[in-house]
């Protein structure tokens, strides 16, 4: 391993984001990548690059071949020592990565630390694909796919419009009793948006408890969450047995109106987002033309 982790006594704690996104990088081509989100690791692979990873996070599961390269951790958890282990020459990341202290060690190392910009739109999903293909120094197949994607994204939304939208609720997780919904501002948000429908919750930003008042308010027609394992799992009686969840149009639809979706298509916002955007209305609308 080079001396990379020199640079641990000389970090004074402040972010000092020296990369940011869409920065190209100059000289040769980074040979040694490591890849922390799962949309930027499913660029780095929609470029024709993934060749060049040594590494990637644990979120990032997507395409099968990134399962045979060392996990370094959660996106969120990240230690320096186990990123700079694989010896990278570059780290790209999704914004959002950390914690602080992490990211501030790893930007002070002496290899390029590229934080890639995330948004929820048909607009930011090009910015990221280009800012990664400028960090790989691959800016002609940056635009290709980044054209691509947005094309193939703009017909998927202009397909998912309806005049009569359904009313979404995307549930996190639920956790003794409370559910953490998403509002506005949210990747959950967005894609809701794209696919036709309408978030159920606009009084706050981010991913937030609700109270059992605020669910029977929002009255979703469908639930919406990803398809997870384990833990995190929730089962559809669990949740449709929630004393305010069961007042819901959702809840007392036929069955109950439980949608789930893997998630990384669904929240990833990369080159299958309008892949998710077709399948989401298809799902919220399944009597549509």
């Amino acid at each position: 391993m080079r001396c990379h982790l020199s640079v641990l006594q000389s970090v004074t704690g402040a972010l000092a984001l020296a990369l940011v996104a869409g920065m190209a990088v100059a000289g040769p081509q980074p040979g040694r990548v490591v890849s922390i989100g799962g949309s930027v690791t499913e660029i780095v692979h929609a470029l024709g690059e993934g060749g060049r990873l040594v590494a990637r996070d644990s979120t990032s599961v997507y395409p099968d071949a990134v399962a045979d390269l060392p996990d370094v951790g959660y996106i969120r958890a990240l230690s320096p020592e186990g990123v700079l282990s694989v010896d990278p020459d570059m780290i790209i990341a999704e914004d959002g990565a950390g914690p602080p202290e992490t990211v501030a060690i790893l930007t002070a190392a002496a290899l390029p630390f590229v934080m890639v910009p995330d948004d929820y739109t048909r607009a930011a999903v090009h910015a990221k694909i280009m800012a990664v293909a400028d960090a790989l120094g691959v800016p002609e197949k940056g635009a290709a796919l980044a054209a691509d994607t947005d094309a193939a994204l703009e017909r998927a939304a202009a397909a998912s419009r309806t005049e009569t939208p359904r009313r979404v609720l995307f549930v996190l997780s639920m956790q003794g009793g409370r559910i953490l919904a998403a509002g506005r501002d949210t990747a959950a948000d967005g894609i809701i948006a794209l696919a036709g429908g309408v978030n159920a919750v606009t009084g706050f930003t981010g991913y937030k408890p609700l109270t059992d008042e605020a669910i029977v308010a929002v009255a979703p027609d469908i639930i919406l969450m990803m398809d997870r394992r384990g833990d995190h799992a929730i089962a559809d009686a669990d949740l449709l047995t929630h004393p305010a969840i069961a007042t819901t149009p959702a809840a007392q639809a036929d069955k109950g109106a439980i949608l789930r979706m893997d998630g990384l298509l669904l929240l990833g916002f990369g080159p299958r987002t309008p892949d998710a955007v077709t399948r989401l209305h298809a799902a919220l609308y399944p009597d549509a033309d």
